[in-house]
């Protein structure tokens, strides 16, 4: 299962081209949450923004929980282990893809994709990365990005690294938007850690 996660005011249908993209034989089952607030200046969010890195707690932490009842409910449904899954976002999408992969209390998925996000810093939350040696993550991230500046890319890649995760890391000479080029790439790397599971 691949589990795409839109960015902060998109919807649920905001990477639906990326499931194409990703997994163009249409192997996987590609499911798309909608974020499940609306705030200004419209659009569906997972959190609310005051600080880049550090999710507002009070709406976060509802969230995540949220958002980890749905993925077990919709893991089960379909029969699938979270060994068989693997999670992508972009911009808070990819903020939450890394909560839901890295967080202590939650099981170790195949993967993840990280596009133009951050490692979230929240009181209450903690990251179990200890667990997490070998997981493979991709991450990309634009150099002129305004929004979610490229050290944060960066930060994640070294944390991860630190951890063990097994991790692919691509910085491209755009702002705050997905490198169709790096989605190519990351085809067989889908492939490869999907395979034999």
């Amino acid at each position: 299962m691949l589990v795409l996660t839109h960015g902060r005011g998109a919807d649920e249908l905001d990477l639906l081209p990326l499931a194409d993209m990703l997994d163009p034989a249409r192997r996987l089952l590609a499911v798309l949450p909608r974020g499940p607030l609306r705030l200004p200046p419209g659009g569906a969010h997972w959190y609310a923004v005051h600080e880049i890195g550090r999710p507002d707690p009070g709406t976060f932490l509802p969230t995540f929980a949220a958002f980890s009842a749905w993925l077990d409910a919709t893991a089960a449904a379909h029969d699938l282990t979270a060994d068989r899954i693997v999670l992508a976002g972009f911009s808070q999408g990819a903020v939450m893809s890394y909560a839901l992969g890295l967080a202590a209390e939650r099981p170790r998925p195949a993967g993840i994709i990280a596009l133009s996000g951050f490692v979230p810093e929240v009181p209450g939350f903690e990251l179990g990365l200890e667990e997490r040696a070998g997981l493979p993550v991709a991450i990309g991230h634009g150099t002129h990005d305004s929004v979610i500046g490229v050290e944060f890319g960066r930060r994640a890649r070294a944390l991860l690294e630190a951890a063990g995760a097994d991790v692919r890391y691509r910085e491209s000479r755009m702002a705050h938007s997905i490198d169709p080029q790096y989605l190519s790439e990351l085809r067989g790397w889908l492939e490869d850690v999907l395979a034999d599971r």
